[in-house]
């Protein structure tokens, strides 16, 4: 019985008795009037206050269907990545089944980019979209490459003991784990969200997916192409891609778990207006894309991948020097 009930109908005092008629028939009134109340509120039949709020829950929950289900279809694309890049069945070529599997990553990219920002938009940042999400992208970037990483040895002309390949893999996904768990213990909910400690992991996948798109364009190099010299050159990069392979995906392991400062690209490109400098930067970054054509990925995530250690390597090692030439005596 709620608080208004209460009020309305008072229990006697323990000092007060009222053994009249009109008392015991008011009392039983009442009791029968509670115990309607509790019969409508095992079936659902609620007063029409507790009514109002069961409707706006329901509407918060269908507001948050939008935020899911773009979670949900990050994790379908790495399943389907998974799926395709350890079939047996399809006919394809080795090398185009890694090279779907690599565009359903940069798929799940996408809608892991994008759920993020329908939550904010749409108010709906919750605990349970948080786990979804880490859930989702420990399948899409950290599975899925790994998964990969194992095929690739089925397209390369050096070909590595398969234990070493296997024992790569499972250190890249198992750095996926690390970085994803810390951050969600070390993220409040006022971060700004305007960088990232350590590599991102879809950074990371997207770097391994990238180098796989470009594959077979440097597969065809090695027998469409008239000039000597490139397809010697072609050849050599293919030959030798096993072995970079392994030491791109320990390194990408090792800036996941690591404390470099890197930024949050979708964040800085949707905020405020850009620099004159820039705007230079992504014309800069079209013309490259249009000139080199299937280099244009490799370079772009192995930048965003490589530049931010790089400069506080460089940073580290000036202000070493600097100290150095301080307290060194005359």
């Amino acid at each position: 019985m709620s608080e208004l009930k209460h009020e309305l109908h008072p229990k006697p005092d323990a000092t007060e008795t009222d053994t009249s008629e009109e008392s015991l028939a008011g009392r039983e009134a009442l009791q029968a009037d509670e115990a309607l109340q509790g019969d409508a509120a095992s079936f659902g039949i609620l007063p029409g206050r507790k009514r109002r709020r069961r409707k706006r829950f329901k509407r918060r929950l269908t507001l948050a269907v939008l935020p899911t289900l773009l979670t949900l279809g990050n994790g379908v694309c790495g399943l389907a990545a998974i799926a395709i890049a350890m079939s047996v069945d399809l006919g394809w070529e080795p090398e185009n089944q890694l090279l779907v599997a690599g565009i359903l990553i940069f798929g799940g990219m996408l809608f892991d980019a994008l759920d993020g920002s329908a939550a904010r938009m749409t108010g709906q940042e919750s605990q349970f979209g948080a786990e979804l999400d880490s859930l989702c992208d420990a399948i899409t970037f950290g599975t899925a490459p790994a998964v990969i990483v194992w095929q690739w040895q089925y397209s390369a002309g050096i070909e590595l003991p398969q234990k070493v390949t296997w024992g790569i893999g499972v250190l890249f996904a198992l750095c996926v784990l690390i970085r994803l768990a810390r951050f969600n213990v070390e993220t409040t909910e006022d971060d700004p969200h305007d960088g990232f400690d350590g590599l991102p992991s879809p950074a990371a996948a997207g770097t391994i997916a990238a180098f796989v798109i470009a594959m077979p364009e440097l597969t065809a190099y090695t027998t469409e192409t008239t000039h000597e010299t490139v397809r010697q050159i072609a050849e050599q990069l293919r030959d030798g891609s096993q072995i970079f392979m392994a030491v791109l995906t320990l390194t990408l392991a090792y800036l996941m778990v690591s404390r470099f400062q890197y930024p949050h690209v979708f964040q800085q490109l949707l905020r405020g207006r850009r620099a004159p400098h820039q705007i230079g930067q992504a014309l800069f970054v079209l013309i490259g894309a249009l000139l080199l054509h299937w280099l244009a990925l490799p370079i772009a995530f192995c930048y965003y991948a490589f530049a931010s250690p790089v400069k506080t390597l460089l940073q580290r090692w000036k202000q070493r020097g600097s100290t150095e030439a301080t307290t060194t005596p005359d």
